[in-house]
This record gives structure tokens, sequence and C-alpha cells, in this order.
């Protein structure tokens, strides 16, 4: 596509894309090498404790930056998620025995989802915002913890908090609280009223 109407999204994230081109977007997919973890770490290790949505802010905001650098003419999409439960920040599990202890830590208990999105062009972030969703999970068994697991495979490593709550995720939770696109990863309306003034999509 011409470089004016050029679109990527810097996340390898199944869910964004299928999202994006389910709103009718057309984009390039070129994930950020982002140390996602050193940002973290950064944020997290202050004095004064960052709210969970500076964190997910932060992140979607260096992403989209460093894939702008790279790709100058073309308006860039960064987006992040960050899970927070009584002031810790949880990551994405490294391994099936992880996303145990993850599910473990977090059912009968309501966390916070939060999602950011940020473009950036040349380098240069030039718009961000971000969303939350209060996600009530059931207490549920040992037994279907081993079973949900068994059944999602290596998907629950793919996702913060271990879920897809499009799919079988959704038995995890008593009550959802927020925005359904928010929950799969980007605040996707106002995303799409700004990229209607970027003049990205018609209006």
């Amino acid at each position: 596509m011409p470089d004016a109407t050029r679109l990527i999204l810097a996340s390898g994230s199944a869910a964004r894309k299928a999202m994006l081109e389910a709103a009718g977007l057309t984009f390039e997919v070129i994930p950020a090498d982002v140390d996602e973890a050193a940002i973290r770490d950064a944020m997290t290790n202050t004095k004064v404790p960052p709210e969970s949505a500076d964190i997910a802010a932060a992140i979607a905001a260096e992403k989209a930056r460093v894939v702008s650098e790279a790709h100058p003419d073309a308006l860039v999409i960064g987006a992040d998620q960050v899970l927070a439960l009584g002031g810790k920040i949880f990551a994405k599990a490294a391994s099936p025995a992880e996303a145990r202890e993850i599910l473990v830590m977090l059912r009968g208990r309501t966390h916070e989802l939060v999602s950011a999105v940020a473009l950036a062009r040349g380098g240069t972030v030039h718009w961000q915002a971000s969303a939350m969703a209060e996600m009530a999970m059931r207490d549920f068994s040992d037994e279907f913890i081993g079973s949900y697991l068994e059944r999602i495979g290596d998907r629950a490593l793919q996702c913060v908090g271990c879920y897809e709550i499009e799919g079988l995720g959704v038995q995890l939770f008593d009550d959802i609280d927020g925005d359904y696109f928010t929950i799969l990863g980007i605040p996707l309306m106002p995303l799409l009223a700004r990229l209607r003034r970027e003049e990205m999509v018609a209006t």
C-alpha cells in the first residue's frame, strides 16, 4: 500500500490481528522487538509504584516507537496489556506449570486487566489511550484447572492471565465489568476514532 496510508500493527498477538481484521482495517504485522520485562521491572522498582495503566501505556508506546523508527512513513499501532492483582503485576506464563500457578492465584478473586494502545510515526508517539476491565474469577477446582489447561494447551501461554475470553476461558469467570475489546487486548473504539481522524479509515 502507499506509504501515506500504510498501517502497521507492532504486535504478534493473534487476537489483536483478528480484531483489527474483523473491523475492516488493512495493515501489516511487524512485531516489535521490545524487552517488555525490562520496562515493567524499571517501572515497578521505583519508590512510587506506577499504576498498571502506566506500565501498559509505556510498553505500547515503546512498541509503536521502535517499529515506526524502522518504517518512518507508516502509521504504527503499538498495544500492550497488563494484569494487576493486589499490587502485583502479572506477565504471560512461561510454562504450563506457571500457568497453573497463576490461575491458582487468580481464582476466587477480582483482578484488573488494562489494555493500552499507541500510535507513532517516524519514531514519535503522538497518541495513546487505555482502558480497564475488572475480571471476577470464580472459585474453580484444581481438577477444572487441570482440564482447562489440557484443553487450551499452549494458547494459555499466549495471553496474560492464561485465558482466552473468546473461547474456553470464559468459563473461568463469574462476572466481567469492562469492554470486550479491551479484554482481547486493544481499546478498539478509541483507536478507530483516532484512525478516522488520521484519515486511515473511511469516515
